[in-house]
Parts: structure tokens; C-alpha cells; sequence
């Protein structure tokens, strides 16, 4: 009675979380150790996600009346973990790449990307993003280049003005 209140919680804890995300990945946690599961999921947490090991009932449960079940449906086959956000998804994307890359114990299988699924490739490439706030400062800095050229424009015409009026009193100096 206990393992079934506790599957109960777990399906309810996962689908409040899979249903509000905007990004979920799904991964094969094989080789991994527990300290390094971890260490994983820090990462995850200070990117702004989680990362989950369950059972695939358990997934499957939690995610059947979503709108994305049928494509996390094929990604869930072995062991299992799943990191996930509500937030920006391209940290989490990196934290789960970067200790890929590190570890070579995990692969990712696939995800969903606010509804879209995501093949491997998919995921590494959302990783290679850049931030969102890198891409709104990148954003403002080239709305701002035309209005900084203008000044500068400006600034040289009353610039060029000061030079021809010190020339024009050099030369009343030289005469008079």
C-alpha cells in the first residue's frame, strides 16, 4: 500500500511538472552512478530546471492527457531520466549537454520543446543557443547602432563647423 501511495505521489509531482513545462529530455541514465546523478541534477537545478529518474509507467501516467504524450511516448524504453523546465530551456539544454560531453556515460534519446518533439540533434543544437538574456542584449545593442551612428554623424557636423570657424580667426589673426 505504501509503494502504490508513494507511485501515486510520484506520477502527481511529475505531471504538475511535465505538463507546465516548456522543455523536457529525455535521456538514458545507464553507467551513472548516484553521486553523479546528483551532481547532475545540481546543475540542472542552478539552470533552472530538474532532473527526474522514473519509471516509464510512471512517465507515461503522468503525461497521457497531454498534448505531447505521443511524442514522448517513443523516447521512453529502458532506464529512464528526464530533465525539464518552465523557464528557459537552453541552459538546462546546456547543463545536460555539457555533462554528456564530460561524463560519455549518458545519451540523450529526444524531447519536447513546447509541444514540438526533438530528435537528438534537436537538443544539441537548442544547447549551442545562446542565452536569452545574450540574445537580447545582442538584440538591443543592434537597435541601438543606428541611433549611436546618427550622433556620431551629427557630433562630426558641429565638429567640422568648430575646425572652419578656428581656421576663418587663424587666418583674420594672420591678415590683421
Amino acid at each position: 500500500m505504501v509503494a502504490r501511495a508513494k507511485k501515486e505521489a510520484t506520477v502527481e509531482e511529475l505531471k504538475t511538472s511535465l505538463l507546465n513545462a516548456k522543455l523536457a529530455v529525455v535521456s538514458d541514465y545507464m553507467g551513472t552512478n548516484v553521486s553523479e546523478i546528483t551532481s547532475l541534477r545540481r546543475e540542472i537545478q542552478k539552470a533552472g530546471g530538474d532532473f527526474t529518474v522514473a519509471k516509464n509507467t510512471l512517465i507515461k501516467m503522468a503525461v497521457k492527457d497531454s498534448s505531447f504524450a505521443s511524442e514522448l511516448d517513443e523516447f521512453l524504453s529502458g532506464p529512464t531520466a528526464v530533465a525539464y523546465t518552465d523557464g528557459d530551456p537552453v541552459p538546462v539544454a546546456k547543463a545536460l549537454m555539457d555533462y554528456i560531453k564530460k561524463a560519455k556515460k549518458t545519451t540523450i534519446r529526444g524531447g519536447v520543446l513546447e509541444g514540438k518533439k526533438l530528435t537528438e540533434a534537436g537538443v544539441k543544437s537548442l544547447a549551442e543557443m545562446p542565452s536569452k538574456e545574450v540574445l537580447i542584449s545582442r538584440l538591443l545593442g543592434s537597435m541601438s547602432a543606428p541611433a549611436q551612428k546618427t550622433v556620431y554623424a551629427l557630433s562630426g557636423v558641429s565638429r567640422n563647423l568648430v575646425y572652419v570657424l578656428e581656421a576663418i580667426r587663424k587666418q583674420k589673426a594672420e591678415q590683421g
